[in-house]
């Protein structure tokens, strides 16, 4: 984890300033082994982001770990990644236009939401998903992080009052997530990759966590076909690790193959 000490206010808010990302310590994963309930900042400013993203990357230069596949599985992964997404974008477009109005005439809000993520070393980039939750959910999100129902850095609750009707639906067939075709068009992610942390989660994050960072983040990873939200979350970031150092082209075509297998199941999904 990042080590953090006091932060400056401007207009009312806290600011990630460099103090604030020193050390790496293993404290909070000691204080809170069954999940992270009290997350150090929640608010991440462009210069907070651009400290954070830096900060990994100079950690990646330590790593040992070294990503499998050479130019021709790259160039062919991120070709895969063009035809199918432009595709998938292509066939859904209706559909996906019917959701969001769906969406927007429940409470008149953006169907689309926006979040900034983490990927290959470090970079920012801005992960796009249908909207599942009401329309001040980040706001809202301190009131309820004390309710995390996973182990480990990420949150998830089943439960969550955030959550609108609509919302449930879309979280359990997982058609919030089909905005990130997009994001793979665009080169921001691939189909198959360790999925994308939020800034919150990586400023907590070991430099063994941190490498899930070596590489382009994914719609879907090892972690999504084997339960999603019931995968321990050590166990996820050893999944992602091993993908990392195995990846391959027939790695990837059976990884989406499982990930059709286990939407449809609705298998780990909340």
């Amino acid at each position: 984890m990042f080590g953090l000490k006091k932060s400056s206010k401007e207009n009312g808010k806290e600011n990630l300033t460099e103090e604030m990302i020193t050390e790496v310590t293993l404290s909070s994963m000691k204080e809170n082994p069954n999940g992270e309930t009290n997350y150090p900042i929640l608010e991440f400013d462009e210069r907070a982001l651009d400290l954070l993203s830096t900060g990994v990357r100079e950690t990646l230069r330590y790593s040992k770990v070294v990503p499998g596949g050479g130019a021709f599985y790259r160039f062919t992964k991120r070709l895969i990644d063009i035809v199918a997404s432009a595709l998938a974008l292509a066939i859904l477009l209706i559909p996906m236009a019917i959701l969001a109005l769906i969406i927007y005439f429940q409470d008149f809000g953006n169907p689309f939401f926006s979040q900034a993520r983490l990927t290959k070393n470090g970079k920012v980039f801005h992960m796009y998903k249908f909207r599942s939750m009401c329309i001040d959910a980040e706001a809202k999100f301190a009131e309820v992080q004390k309710d995390n129902e996973t182990d480990g850095l990420a949150f998830k609750n089943e439960n969550d009052p955030r959550i609108t009707k609509i919302g449930g639906f879309l979280r359990k067939t997982s058609l919030d997530e089909l905005p990130q075709l997009w994001n793979v068009l665009r080169g921001d992610m691939s189909l198959i990759g360790p999925r994308p942390p939020l800034p919150r989660e990586v400023v907590l994050y070991t430099p063994a966590h941190m490498e899930r960072l070596l590489v382009k983040g994914g719609l879907s990873c090892v972690a999504q076909c084997e339960g999603r939200s019931d995968v321990e979350f050590e166990k996820w970031v050893e999944s992602d690790v091993k993908y990392i150092k195995e990846r391959s082209f027939w790695k990837d075509i059976k990884l989406i193959f499982r990930t059709i297998g286990v939407v449809i199941m609705k298998k780990g999904a909340k």
